[in-house]
């Protein structure tokens, strides 16, 4: 490739790009579609090897499980695990976490 070729294949210092079109036009998918309702969303099945699994069947044991506990054993910082209570078991999946104080701990149940 010669110079003069490297040079006519720039674009010109002045020359702006042109501009992008939305693929969606000017009104929005989003703003036409109704609200869905939480219960007709179907659940996804949750593997058994993974840690929010892991974090539910803790929940469903006799005596509950703290948060170090949960902690210990996802490997995950205790605000995380707080979240994924409150998130993913509680909203998402709509099982009934209650807590309780024993022996100075905070100690949360799922029901079964």
């Amino acid at each position: 490739m010669t110079k003069s070729d490297r040079t006519a294949a720039q674009k010109p210092v002045g020359a702006k790009a042109p501009a992008k079109r939305h693929r969606g036009g000017l009104t929005s998918t989003r703003a036409a579609s109704k609200p869905r309702d939480k219960r007709s969303i179907a659940q996804p099945a949750l593997p058994s090897e993974s840690k929010l699994a892991m974090i539910i069947t803790m929940l469903r044991s006799p005596k509950g499980a703290c948060i170090a506990d949960l902690c210990k054993a996802t490997e995950w910082q205790a605000h995380s695990v707080r979240g994924v209570i409150s998130g993913a078991i509680k909203k998402r999946l709509g099982i009934k976490v209650t807590s309780a104080k024993r022996d100075g701990l905070c100690v949360y149940h799922a029901a079964k």
